[in-house]
């Protein structure tokens, strides 16, 4: 008699639904990947997505967003450095000293940000259900790049067609208004001119070479821009 190979029942391997199972709904979660090691020298890139149904562009959660990165004025090894408020994400760049003051750093912003979003909605629960993605910038080209990509994302997402954002030249619902690089500003030393109602997203000062002059390089940058548009 012929003798058969026995076959293992497995449950791994690369099948449909295999995999980590996504915690909103929608998208799987990123991998738990260790973190990539960072310099004080070296600014990063955060994304940081909110609850499926959760929308963030809106009056009331600005101001819960606000407090939260000004609460992050307190430390001294970690600083929010500009911040955009989509629907769905929020873009980040900031300043650390190492990774761990970088993770310290973003576990408090998130932790704080939940805490006046929930406070302010009256609700409870994660509304960050997962971890952030980040991206180190290690060279000009890429500071000029991110910086334009954060700044400008909601012409991405097309939120300038809206008819509450055509009296802005800027993103309302990010620091655009204490950015200092913008081309059609570069004359005029009082910036823009902002209703008195509004209040500018408290964030830090640069102070890596790469966010205060090295992404200068390469051109300052236009309000008209379109991230990842040619």
């Amino acid at each position: 008699m012929r003798q058969t190979e026995f076959q293992w029942r497995t449950r791994g391997g690369k099948r449909e639904g295999a995999g980590r199972k996504p915690k909103n709904g929608v998208r799987a979660g990123l991998a738990h990947a260790s973190r990539p090691q960072i310099t004080e020298h070296q600014p990063v890139h955060v994304t940081l997505r909110v609850r499926r149904g959760q929308s963030l562009r809106k009056r009331h959660l600005y101001k819960a967003l606000h407090w939260a990165v000004a609460i992050c004025l307190k430390r001294r090894d970690f600083r929010v450095v500009h911040v955009s408020i989509q629907h769905d994400h929020v873009h980040l760049i900031v300043e650390a000293n190492n990774r761990d003051a970088l993770g310290c750093g973003m576990r408090g912003f998130a932790i704080s940000a939940a805490r006046q979003i929930n406070s302010t909605r009256g609700t409870r629960g994660n509304v960050f259900p997962d971890r952030y993605h980040c991206e180190v910038i290690t060279c000009p080209r890429q500071a000029r790049n991110t910086l334009a990509y954060v700044l400008n994302n909601w012409r991405k997402h097309r939120e300038d067609r809206r008819v509450v954002a055509r009296a802005w030249r800027i993103d309302p619902f990010s620091s655009g208004a204490c950015f200092g690089g913008w081309l059609e500003e570069a004359d005029n030393p009082m910036l823009w001119a902002i209703p008195p109602t509004y209040d500018r997203m408290m964030v830090s000062r640069p102070r890596t070479w790469l966010l205060r002059r090295g992404w200068q390089s390469h051109g300052l940058i236009s309000i008209t821009e379109v991230p990842s548009q040619r």
